[in-house]
């Protein structure tokens, strides 16, 4: 979690980042699953990983990624953003699907991920973002809880 450029105090980033320690600690019980090959406690575990995580990277696409990609500067970085979510997507596929020996990929994929946006977009978000944008992406962007996968 960025905790330099103070991003955080909006409203959203704030959000998206409490959202991210979520999915970081969803990552115990699936590490735990995973390297004791136990299949019949991975299921659940990517079903709670899936949880906390497809409404999070639904809420910032359909939100701030929407109104950043607009601008030039952010349009290749989002899409490798999106894409990134989809392959994190389908990595627990895998894993759910048997191949507990993903989970050590997946993680990393995850930590790279989530620092790309605390640390890189999210402050630039902080920057680049005016006052009109940030009352849309507030528009766009679903409440917690509100989406179901």
């Amino acid at each position: 979690m960025c905790s330099y450029c103070g991003c955080d105090q909006i409203t959203i980033i704030g959000r998206f980042m409490a959202e991210h320690v979520d999915v970081i600690n969803a990552l115990t019980a699936l590490r735990a699953a995973c390297h004791a090959d136990d299949r019949p406690a991975v299921v659940p575990a990517v079903d709670a990983m899936i949880h906390v995580l497809d409404p999070h990277t639904h809420a910032e696409e359909v939100g701030l990624f929407t109104v950043m990609r607009r601008d030039p500067v952010f349009t290749d970085h989002i899409a490798s953003l999106c894409a990134e979510h989809t392959q994190l997507d389908d990595v627990l596929a895998e894993i759910r699907g048997g191949a507990h020996e993903r989970f050590d990929a997946f993680e990393h994929a995850l930590r790279v991920h989530i620092d790309r946006e605390d640390n890189g977009l999210f402050p630039a978000a902080a920057v680049a973002m005016s006052g009109a944008d940030w009352d849309e992406i507030e528009e766009l962007t679903p409440a917690p809880g509100s989406f179901r996968s």
